[in-house]
């Protein structure tokens, strides 16, 4: 008897909202797994607790054009999961008004273990890093207070806010918050060079061919098992000269930083195309060519790249088997990552 005065009293309480569904209905976390032999991610998860709440909200942004200035571009437009989160179709990033941007979008993978982002580390905090193609002229040219007031007046993001942060309030904070959710659980683990590695698939002769010329040539930049790393390196392209872009020496001002630009992951890498910061190189062969017979002698040349690679043809063409076992299908079609009315 006591127990069902009690179920009625606290229905009573909510129906007249005394008290918050959410404060005895929480938000559902989501666990953010590891795989095993994997490091430690570098995302403070504590500071921003993923839930499905938070997830669901960041998606809805994530691809939803109200973030820019004339509500044309949103940030999927430059980060189409079917392609790795990058963007194909242009060499470089587009914008509102048909803006054209100074560098190739960076996939958007495996964000927990970064500790800068942009080809040049100018951002440093995953939940800061959506505020840079925001308020870039180039690419949605607003001013992030006006987002704030697009949200705020919008009661379909009223209630999912809500949901998510259990306030009527709509913050700037808040909304990077959720994208950060969103973005940081763009996780790709399962290629088949996971199975391999995890016993479930074996290399054919040709892909650990080019795995063995991986290790020797390329590992050192790209480390496994995130084939990435948080460090900036000069790969040895020329200067193109209507973009001058000498990387990380722009955020630092520091002269050995100079044609400096962070490595990126090369997961998923048969999609991400075109390459490189400026993306300039169109396929996988070319890159390598590059890597082989093209690198430009300067100053702060990567000291692994002191050598030409001297690769044969052959040789090439089982690289590239290789890198094509880093694709993720699941990832690439995973609908929990997809648009999401």
């Amino acid at each position: 008897m006591k127990k069902s005065l009690k179920k009625i009293s606290l229905l009573l309480l909510f129906l007249f909202g005394v008290v918050s569904f959410t404060t005895y209905f929480p938000n559902t976390p989501i666990y953010f797994e590891v795989p095993k032999k994997w490091p430690k991610p570098i995302y403070d998860f504590s500071k921003n607790k993923i839930t499905n709440e938070g997830f669901q909200l960041g998606r809805k942004l994530f691809y939803d054009p109200i973030l820019s200035k004339d509500s044309t571009i949103s940030c999927a437009s430059c980060h189409l999961q079917q392609t790795g989160f990058a963007h194909v179709d242009h060499e470089l990033s587009h914008g509102i008004a048909g803006r054209i941007g100074t560098r190739n979008a960076l996939t958007l993978q495996n964000l927990a273990w970064s500790t800068s982002f942009m080809y040049d580390g100018a951002i440093t905090n995953l939940e800061m890093q959506p505020l840079a193609p925001i308020v870039n002229h180039d690419e949605m040219d607003e001013n992030f207070p006006h987002v704030v007031a697009k949200l705020n007046q919008n009661e379909v993001y009223k209630s999912l806010f809500y949901k998510a942060f259990q306030t009527n309030k709509i913050t700037g904070q808040l909304t990077l918050k959720a994208i950060a959710q969103f973005i940081v659980s763009l996780k790709t683990t399962n290629s088949k060079y996971d199975k391999v590695v995890n016993n479930e698939e074996q290399f054919s002769e040709m892909e650990q061919k080019g795995y063995n010329i991986f290790k020797k040539h390329c590992n050192t930049c790209h480390k496994e098992p995130l084939f990435s790393s948080n460090e900036f390196k000069n790969n040895g392209l020329s200067v193109d000269i209507t973009l001058n872009d000498y990387g990380r020496m722009r955020i630092t001002n520091n002269p050995k930083d100079s044609l400096l630009f962070k490595v990126p992951t090369l997961r998923n890498i048969e999609f991400t195309f075109p390459y490189m910061h400026d993306g300039r190189f169109k396929n996988l062969n070319q890159v390598i060519k590059h890597y082989n017979s093209g690198i430009v002698f300067s100053k702060t040349l990567s000291e692994e790249l002191q050598q030409p690679l001297n690769l044969s043809d052959n040789e090439r063409v089982e690289l590239v088997a290789f890198l094509k076992t880093l694709t993720d299908k699941e990832f690439l079609f995973n609908k929990r990552f997809s648009f999401s009315n």
